[in-house]
């Protein structure tokens, strides 16, 4: 038998050897832990769908912003639940709301040893569960909900939050938040701009994780999962309007468009690696079909070798302990 004259198992002979030469690194700063607070709540709510997430309280959650600290997190993004929703979503501009009282929480508790982000947007907030203010029609009124998110970034900021979150897939959203944001003298306040959301299978149990009251799909914001030169065209226009982060969600699915937003833009790129992704593997897993602890490292592997500079993952606490290993 004649032998190959190249040989690259050489150099996975040896774990010092294959850890020498890998071309892909995940990093606790690299991983952003999203955490929601509910309103109201006197102890931590476990979320079915999610094992080991939770719907935290005031306190719980600023005890897990303190984790995130000490596990060398880069920043944690909070999401809220208020009690009462309405048509407009009003709790989301509150300034005593759920979501803007957890922001300062927060802030007060890891001071600048964490980034703190928001999620702006109002489906948490709404009573039709829609990411917007809707028209008579029942149709999502583009413009009109501008002016509520411009109201919303202006609180957030207010509250003390380093990146807001626009995530409603609005058309002009980041221009209209940067505008507010400078108009009230915040230009220190970033934006993390959720730029290629898709209307995704994949969001189901952060549904329950935010109590939803969505009826219907938001097809006509989000975006269809079969385009890949649209996420890159909606990054594009969010860069010109003012973005300092762009975000393709979901990652798992969607690592073509990571990958491909990443070669067309040159600001920092986010990937979330969203609740089914996570309830997938953790599914598998609990039937042993798969090693949980090796499947969590190799997803956000692939999210990084993607090109996401930033993940936005469940699993980021646990995975900071991993990579420590």
């Amino acid at each position: 038998m004649g032998f190959p004259d190249v040989r690259p198992r050489r150099l996975r002979r040896t774990p010092a050897l294959r850890r020498m030469v890998s071309e892909t690194e995940v990093a606790a700063h690299q991983l952003v832990l999203p955490l929601f607070v509910r309103e109201g709540a006197t102890e931590p709510n476990p979320i079915a769908s999610m094992p080991g997430v939770v719907q935290h309280t005031r306190d719980s959650l600023k005890k897990a912003a303190a984790e995130a600290v000490a596990a060398g997190l880069g920043g944690v993004m909070l999401f809220g639940i208020p009690e009462h929703k309405d048509a407009t979503g009003s709790g989301a501009t509150d300034p005593h709301g759920i979501l803007n009282l957890a922001i300062t929480d927060v802030v007060a508790e890891v001071g600048d040893q964490l980034t703190v982000m928001s999620d702006l947007c109002l489906d948490e907030f709404t009573d039709h569960g829609h990411c917007g203010v809707l028209d008579p029609d029942g149709n999502v009124d583009n413009d009109r909900t501008l002016e509520v998110y411009a109201a919303m970034a202006v609180a957030q900021a207010a509250a003390g939050v380093d990146l807001v979150g626009p995530s409603g897939m609005m058309d002009g959203q980041v221009g209209v938040v940067r505008q507010a944001l400078d108009a009230e003298h915040y230009t220190g306040t970033g934006i993390l701009a959720y730029s290629a959301k898709y209307a995704s299978a994949f969001f189901g149990p952060f549904r329950e994780a935010v109590d939803s009251s969505l009826q219907g799909d938001r097809r006509t914001y989000q975006q269809d999962p079969a385009n890949r030169l649209e996420g890159v065209r909606e990054a594009r226009l969010d860069v010109a309007e003012g973005a300092d982060i762009v975000m393709v969600k979901p990652a798992m699915g969607y690592l073509d468009v990571v990958s491909a937003v990443r070669e067309a833009v040159d600001v920092p790129v986010a990937a979330y690696n969203v609740s089914g992704e996570f309830a997938m593997v953790e599914a598998a897993a609990a039937h042993g079909w798969i090693d949980r602890e090796a499947a969590i490292l190799e997803t956000l592997t692939s999210i990084r070798r993607a090109g996401a500079d930033v993940v936005l993952t469940y699993w980021a606490l646990e995975a900071a302990q991993l990579l420590r290993r």
